[in-house]
């Protein structure tokens, strides 16, 4: 089968939250098969109804086991490929839905945020051959020993990357509630830019800060199989974002993007003795408890005694704070917590080769009297800790700074 007639599209759950979307989503398929081309479609779960699924599970549990949550959560999916496979047949086109399970999307057992580690492309080519629309479950998969898995929230866009990848193909169309990728929320930046191109680097930089355009393993998946991904809304025809590699890329500025991260916590642990292996036992209690560390520092030691600064999700506080009072009561140590955080970020290959980007986002900072607690920076972003109170603000005057003068 050639691939390059093979399109593969994810639609997320805005885009089938109701029956008259689906049928409108049904509609655009159709239009790529009358132009000769077999379709994919990866679902994800209609509207908020996952959220729904997580209440319901609360008042069942407090404390809901993982596997059963990813066996309740996955069902979200499943009503969705169904609803749009009988809106196909229903305007005459051949479709057939599908399950993560049957399309052997094999993953970790890491219960609600599993990993992909394999597709069988055989089942979908197969279906492929008998039906002009093959729409499968997104979202989860199956491990070694049958479970069925979620990949975390956002893991539908992981979904579509990973199969566009197993067959081949070199374009993978996410269909989503906003038209592109702009360089801030305009929920917060008035009149922000929409972004014709950005490369896979800067994209999954600002995901993983806080953007929630796209997911950031499915970044990640796309830049390792060079899978242009095409970020569009399913309410247009508008041409979106084409995230691809930056040789690729046309259009550059300085700063691409600009997000904030409020989802984390801070832990700084005091009078840490300055020798080798101090940092690597704590941040090995960490990586033992799978509890991802976002931003790290440590302060210039001090009578051979220094003090250490990481962010957490705030969801992993709760067992971090226990790693750590343990850790700290049995070497005489003392740590503090503090939740009400924000990471603002910005983003841009452009700072490969510009000089003083860091020092013009710090200065604009301290003008607005915002003072910033932690710094990480790479070759493409430049992160700073900074009170939750001063997000918007932030955010606002990077951008105005850098993509508005």
């Amino acid at each position: 089968m050639n691939e390059e007639k093979i399109i593969v599209q994810k639609y997320g759950g805005t885009s089938v939250k109701n029956a008259e979307r689906i049928l409108s989503v049904a509609n655009r398929i159709k239009s790529h098969i009358d132009d000769g081309f077999r379709v994919v479609v990866v679902a994800s779960a209609m509207g908020n109804s996952t959220d729904v699924l997580v209440d319901l599970a609360k008042e069942i549990s407090k404390h809901p086991d993982r596997r059963e949550m990813d066996m309740l959560l996955s069902t979200g999916e499943q009503v969705s490929v169904a609803l749009v496979a009988m809106a196909l047949h229903e305007i005459g086109v051949t479709a057939v839905s599908h399950t993560g399970l049957q399309i052997r999307m094999l993953t970790t057992g890491n219960f609600s945020d599993a990993r992909i580690e394999s597709i069988s492309s055989d089942k979908l080519r197969e279906s492929l051959k008998n039906y002009q629309a093959v729409v499968v479950a997104g979202f989860q998969g199956v491990d070694k020993d049958g479970n069925i898995t979620t990949l975390g929230r956002g893991g539908s866009d992981t979904s579509a990357v990973a199969i566009a990848a197993a067959l081949g193909c070199r374009d993978c169309e996410i269909y989503t509630d906003v038209d592109g990728v702009y360089t801030a929320d305009p929920r917060i930046i008035k009149n922000p830019l929409k972004l014709k191109q950005i490369s896979y680097d800067e994209m999954l930089e600002l995901s993983r800060l806080g953007a929630g355009v796209l997911h950031s393993r499915s970044v990640e998946f796309a830049k390792k199989y060079n899978v242009r991904l095409h970020v569009r809304s399913s309410y247009s025809a508008d041409v979106g974002t084409f995230v691809m590699s930056k040789e690729e890329r046309m259009e550059k500025y300085v700063i691409s993007g600009v997000t904030a991260k409020k989802d984390e916590a801070k832990i700084t642990i005091f009078r840490v003795q300055d020798h080798p292996g101090a940092a690597a036992e704590i941040f090995e209690l960490m990586s033992n408890e799978k509890i991802y560390v976002n931003m790290i520092a440590q302060a210039t030691a001090l009578d051979k005694e220094t003090s250490i600064s990481f962010t957490v999700l705030e969801n992993d506080l709760d067992r971090t704070s226990k790693l750590m009072d343990d850790f700290c009561s049995r070497r005489s140590l003392a740590f503090k917590t503090k939740k009400d955080i924000a990471i603002v970020s910005a983003v841009g290959v452009g700072m490969l080769s510009s000089y003083g980007v860091a020092a013009k986002m710090f200065r604009a900072l301290s003008n607005e009297n915002i003072n910033i607690e932690m710094i990480s920076t790479s070759e493409i972003g430049i992160s700073c800790v900074i009170d939750i109170a001063h997000a918007e603000p932030a955010q606002q005057i990077i951008h105005k700074v850098f993509l508005e003068s």
